[in-house]
This record gives structure tokens, C-alpha cells and sequence, in this order.
């Protein structure tokens, strides 16, 4: 755990008491905060006192009895309004931050500090940095908005490299962000009633590479590529790129799922050819290559740093790093294989809660695709997912946006209304299987990748991945996947 000593004797105030929140209040009491703890959630609250936090009713509390207000991410600082704790705490004009703010003022400045937000990809990619981290050897923390609240690991060290993921709430409670090193993967529309623009949304990611001592900078799409543009100067970037026509602007490259650095030295560049992905059993598609060469650009220029704050640790070691990409596990909920039925394979890529996302799945398997696709859907629907529509053998449409979808597939894909998950995954095991059985050269793909929030039907993405992989499991003749 992380003892919060920078706000010891200070009075503090935190809303929200979940997977962040009550390590947050620990982390806090620890360093010497007087502290008082509030949810909406009763049962939120009732494991709290368990743990015997001080657990406070804050709606009747003038706020400036306290210092800081520590908001979980969840919880809505802007839009679509801003949450009452927030009205409070500006009403008394105190600060109003996030837990990774904490990790922020902990940093006494040359522990290493990887930053990575994005649209998509970034869950990936900050689990493959520490991956690759971890496979040389390091002392590697990974945590943030994914797995592990940050305050609940172990505290900065020179030679300790904590990895987080970051979303877009997390950076607009970290007013002081300044990684040693921030990646913006790419920026498409999403969470928009949460930033209430898309243009206010883009501000906020650009924050995070914008006190980075080093910034990978995705340029695959133009948002991304205008704030390379506006940082160019700095001295900062390390730009990345999926297409082998931008290798001489870049410091990452590649061309198909060859992996390039680009190294200069005497006025002279040269491209270096770190690895192929085609190797990478569980770095599988387009964006995966763009996750990978991301996680490269991380490292290469984490090594610059290091070597600039007089450190003696080695990271960019290319070939130790090519090992590592083969042996990256992948990630669960995320086009993860849960194993097969004779030829059908099935692949939960539940965490695909739009159709960006879900685009990559798409065009990962090109064909004989047996889609499970619904839930609660994000603007724009499945219209830019048309290209993908004659690789699509079947759809099977689930949840609250079955009549959405069943207007876009229309007469274009074959589709079924199976409401739920369960018949959705009997229905595309049984006519996959079919094809299987009638084509001997066919290698059908069951996908769950619903394009769509898991609300309406489920509590997240991964309890809908969990479920979808529990029904495919009881499938007859399932084999997992090795087996």
C-alpha cells in the first residue's frame, strides 16, 4: 500500500467506495489524514465499516470543514451534471482530485512513471509494457483502471516502474499528471455524456502526454495526429504508426505485423527490426500492432530517461523484447480464445463496448464469423461496421439494442433475435457447427464482441465475458484452448 504522507494533518473528504475508494481511504489514514467517507451505495458503505473506515454522511457536512475532496472516477465531475459532493466542494473551494493525483504528489520525481490512455487499446497495451518489464526482470507495478486501485500498490522506487492505465476520468482528477512516461494510443468518440463534447474529451486525454517527460503519441488517426502536430517541438515525441509510409516521421513502426524502430545517430536514421507479431500468438489484428508498437515506444524512450536522470538499468533490449512479445498472455475479455468444438472457435471479446472496438475483432477474423453482438448501445450503432458485413456468416442480436441492429444488418447479414446470451452462444455453436461439418476448409469463428455496454443484461464487460465463457465451457465436446 501507498501511505498518502503528503496529506498527513490534512481533513479529506472521499466519495465513493469501490474498487478505488476504499483503498483510497486507507492509503489516506495511513499517511496521517483525518478522513471521512461517504457512498450512495448502502452496501458499499456496510463493507467499508467492516473494514472499520469512517464512514460519514456527507450531505449534511459544510465543506469547508475539509481540505480535499477525493472523488472516485465513477462519479460524474462535469456531465451531465456535476454530482453533489462536487457542488459542496465548490461551494468551499477546495480541491477536488482522484486517487492517482495521491500516487502524483508521492512521486518525489525520477521513479519511474508509465502513463497510457486511449479510446482503445490501452488495457492491452499497459498490460503488455508491464509484461515486458516484468520480463527483463524489473520490479513492475500495474494498476489503475486496470486490476489494481493504485494506492494499493507498493509505493514508488528508483527501481520500481509502475505502469497505469488511465481513462479520461482518472486524468480529469489528476491535476498535477506528469508521467515519465504518456501514451495517447488514439481518440474516437466515446464517453460523451460524461465530457459533454467529444472536443472536451480529447482535451482531457491530450493532458496526459502533455506533462509527460516523454510522450507516444499514436498518429493513426487525425485527432491523435493534430496533437502530435502541437507537441513536435518539445522535444518530447516518440510518434507511432501502423502504416510503413510514416516510418521516417516516426520513432515506431510497422509494416504488416513487422515491428521497426527508427534510430538516428550523426545525422543519420536507420530503421532496426525488433520483432514480428506473426509470432505473437495473443497479439493477434491491426490494432494489436499498434498496441505492440506502442508499448515498444514506451520502452525505448523510458530507456532515454533513464539514461538522462544517470541511471545504470537497461530496458531497451531488443531482443529480450521480441521474446517477450511471444510470450505475452493477452488479456481476458479482450479477443481472448476460450476454447473449440471440433473446428468452431470461440472468442470472448466482451470488453468491445463499441464499435471501434468491436471493428478490430471484425477484421482480426475477415470470415465465417458467427457474431454475438447487443446490450446497451453507444451513439452511432454498427453503421461504420458495414465493410465487415460480408464476412459475417450470421449475427445473433442480444439486449436492449436487438431492433437497432436488426434495421443496420438488414438484408445484408443473416440474423436472429436471441435475446440473451445463452441462446445466442447455443445457436451460434449449432449453425457453426454446421458449416464446420458441410465446408472441411472452414474455420468458424463464434465471436462475442457486442459493440455495446453490458448494462442492460449484465453488471460489466467481463461479468458478460465471464458468463459467455462459463456457457461456452459447458458446449459438448468443448476443449479448452491448448488442450
Amino acid at each position: 500500500m501507498i501511505r498518502a504522507s503528503s496529506f498527513a494533518g490534512r481533513r479529506v473528504a472521499v466519495f465513493g467506495l469501490g474498487i478505488s475508494g476504499t483503498p483510497t481511504v486507507q492509503s489516506l489514514l495511513a499517511g496521517g489524514s483525518r478522513v471521512a467517507a461517504w457512498d450512495d451505495n448502502e452496501k458499499a458503505r456496510d463493507a467499508a465499516q467492516a473494514l472499520g473506515l469512517p464512514v460519514v454522511d456527507l450531505s449534511g457536512i459544510d465543506f469547508s470543514a475539509f481540505d480535499a475532496l477525493v472523488l472516485a472516477p465513477g462519479v460524474p465531475l462535469t456531465h451531465p451534471e456535476p454530482h453533489w459532493t462536487v457542488k459542496k466542494a465548490r461551494t468551499a473551494q477546495i480541491e477536488i482530485i482522484g486517487d492517482i493525483e495521491i500516487f502524483a504528489r508521492e512521486r518525489k520525481g525520477n521513479e519511474p512513471f508509465v502513463a497510457i490512455t486511449g479510446t482503445n487499446g490501452k488495457s492491452t497495451t499497459t498490460a503488455l509494457i508491464a509484461h515486458l518489464l516484468r520480463s527483463l526482470g524489473l520490479d513492475v507495478q500495474m494498476g489503475g483502471n486496470i486490476g489494481t486501485a493504485i494506492l494499493a500498490l507498493e509505493p514508488p522506487r528508483p527501481n520500481r516502474f509502475h505502469v497505469i492505465e488511465m481513462s479520461s476520468f482518472q486524468i480529469d482528477l489528476t491535476p498535477t499528471l506528469q508521467p515519465t512516461v504518456g501514451i495517447l494510443l488514439n481518440v474516437t468518440p466515446d464517453h460523451i455524456d460524461r465530457h459533454g463534447t467529444f472536443e472536451h474529451y480529447a482535451a482531457v486525454k491530450e493532458r496526459l502526454v502533455e506533462g509527460a517527460e516523454a510522450m507516444v503519441i499514436g498518429i493513426d488517426d487525425a485527432v491523435t495526429r493534430e496533437i502530435a502536430a502541437r507537441m513536435a517541438e518539445t522535444g518530447r515525441l516518440y510518434p507511432v504508426s501502423t502504416d510503413p509510409e510514416e516510418g521516417p516521421h516516426t520513432r515506431m513502426f510497422a509494416d504488416g505485423t513487422q515491428l521497426f524502430a527508427r534510430e538516428t545517430s550523426s545525422g543519420y536514421s536507420s530503421n532496426q527490426k525488433i520483432a514480428n507479431l506473426d509470432t505473437a500468438a495473443n497479439l493477434r489484428g491491426r490494432h494489436n500492432v499498434q498496441n505492440a508498437i506502442a508499448a515498444l515506444a514506451a520502452i525505448r524512450s523510458l530507456q532515454d530517461r533513464l539514461e538522462a536522470l544517470g541511471s545504470r538499468i537497461e530496458v531497451w533490449k531488443p531482443a529480450l523484447l521480441a521474446e517477450g512479445l511471444k510470450s505475452f498472455p493477452g488479456l481476458a475479455h479482450r479477443m481472448e480464445d476460450v476454447g473449440s468444438v471440433g473446428r468452431v472457435r470461440f472468442v470472448n471479446d466482451s470488453k468491445a463496448t463499441n464499435a471501434d472496438s468491436t471493428d478490430k475483432a471484425l477484421a482480426a477474423y475477415v470470415r465465417n464469423i458467427f457474431w454475438i453482438l447487443g446490450g446497451k448501445p453507444k451513439d452511432g450503432g454498427i453503421e461504420d461496421l458495414k465493410a465487415y458485413f460480408p464476412g459475417i456468416a450470421k449475427a445473433y442480436l442480444i439486449g436492449a439494442a436487438s431492433d437497432q441492429f436488426a434495421a443496420t444488418l438488414g438484408a445484408e447479414v443473416p440474423f436472429e433475435r436471441s435475446d440473451t446470451l445463452d441462446v445466442a452462444v447455443e445457436h451460434a455453436a449449432r449453425d457453426a457447427a454446421v458449416l464446420a461439418a458441410a465446408d472441411p476448409s472452414a474455420e468458424p469463428i463464434v465471436l462475442l464482441s457486442p459493440a455495446c455496454a453490458s448494462y442492460d443484461q449484465f453488471r460489466s464487460f467481463e461479468h458478460r465475458g465471464d458468463v459467455f465463457r462459463a456457457l461456452v465451457a459447458k458446449l459438448p465436446g468443448h476443449a479448452a484452448k491448448g488442450s
